[in-house]
């Protein structure tokens, strides 16, 4: 069965979206969460952590997984676990049960975004392969924007448990999806084993490679210098811009329209300009942005007006660069594509993990520290990305 490209960016994207509906659908219900479980501020921000650990760890075999049992299969159990550490956040009744459904979802939630990235380099190559890249990260781009904005109309209307009922159906919506329109896309003779000794050999070879790691703390540290401001929403929104719940789109949709200008971007420039270069472009966008965000959060009040424009700003020039940096790092290991994947997943979420449990609450106390915290961040990606294309 061959599936038409409109219909496969658009189940990828889905795919994809799992991750950002996770994290930032209950972002608004932070307040109801702590009153409702009776808890602390410091304990509903743990469950960030929670959620990405597990999800850093398990990426590592999602694609090797897949490499061995087929990209459907795994997607397909991925989804059920969802499903169900979803309704288990639903029916929380203390803090602790929160933490345990969403690690469990962390476990389940990136076999999708994993498996996704190894589909793409399955079927296309080159430009073709950058354009589905980047139109999967266009459509995809669209799910940070609204979850938060549904997240906080679900909380006020029917409470905060509507929200993980909306995961869990997401997530049996994606099931039927799959097992209905996606093909089966890595044939029976690519497989790979699941042979302790092949794995750890596949495993050393990848994580050795100090060029792949470099690459993908590269895109890690770059997806973090807006990353921050995500994870510190609450914060930032309703303590320092004083927002409420239900405005949470007044961050998030920027955020998306610049991260859609940048994926749209990347896919006109793919054959056009050299993939070096589509990199060098992105990366001198988000420099500005930054250098303009550190000016006026030095310089100028915490308003809309003087906090937002220049991170969509950063996140146009991120998605600029993200599709092809993601794609090198793939064509490192043609034979071990869907391991390559879970290794740079696992790299990238293990940094947005520490991001969200260690530097966010150190620097969320200032617009001003977030601002030099997100430049560190943009400073530690460009030199990593530097050595590794020196390399």
């Amino acid at each position: 069965m061959k599936i038409p490209y409109p219909l496969l960016a658009v189940i990828l994207a889905a795919l994809n979206a799992i991750g950002p509906f996770s994290i930032d659908t209950y972002l608004p219900a932070f307040p109801a969460i702590e009153s409702g479980l009776v808890t602390t501020t410091l304990s509903v921000q743990q469950s960030l952590t929670a959620y990405m650990l597990p999800f850093s760890i398990m990426m590592l075999w999602h694609g090797a997984l897949s490499d061995a049992l087929g990209r459907r299969r795994v997607i397909l159990v991925g989804m059920s676990c969802y499903l169900v550490a979803s309704l288990l956040c639903a029916f929380a009744q203390n803090i602790e049960m929160l933490w345990l459904g969403r690690a469990l979802q962390g476990l389940s939630a990136g076999s999708g975004v994993i498996v996704g990235r190894a589909i793409v380099r399955d079927l296309l190559d080159g430009p073709a392969a950058q354009r589905l890249m980047s139109h999967v990260a266009l459509v995809f781009a669209i799910a940070p924007g609204v979850a938060p904005i549904i997240g906080g109309a679900l909380a006020q209307a029917w409470g905060w448990r509507a929200i993980f009922a909306l995961l869990a159906l997401m997530a049996a919506a994606l099931m039927v999806l799959v097992w209905t329109q996606l093909p089966e896309t890595l044939p029976q003779d690519k497989r790979q084993s699941l042979h302790p000794a092949s794995l750890l050999k596949a495993y050393s070879s990848v994580l050795g490679d100090h060029r792949f790691v470099l690459l993908s703390l590269a895109m890690a540290s770059l997806f973090g210098g807006f990353f921050l401001y995500v994870m510190s929403a609450p914060v930032f929104l309703m303590q320092h811009l004083h927002l409420d719940a239900t405005q949470f789109g007044w961050l998030f949709v920027p955020l998306v329209l610049g991260m859609m200008g940048g994926s749209m971007l990347s896919a006109r420039l793919a054959g056009r300009l050299s993939p070096i270069a589509t990199v060098k472009l992105g990366y001198t966008i988000a420099a500005a942005a930054t250098l303009l965000n550190l000016v006026l959060s030095a310089a100028m009040p915490d308003t809309l007006s003087m906090r937002i424009p220049q991170l969509a700003l950063y996140t146009l020039g991120m998605s600029a660069a993200m599709p092809t940096l993601t794609l090198h790092a793939l064509d490192m290991f043609p034979a071990r594509r869907g391991l390559a994947a879970s290794c740079q997943g696992a790299i990238q979420t293990l940094v947005m993990a520490f991001a969200a449990g260690v530097i966010a609450p150190l620097v969320w106390g200032t617009t001003l520290h977030l601002a030099l915290a997100g430049a560190a961040s943009l400073l530690l990606s460009t030199l990593a990305c530097w050595w590794s294309m020196r390399s």
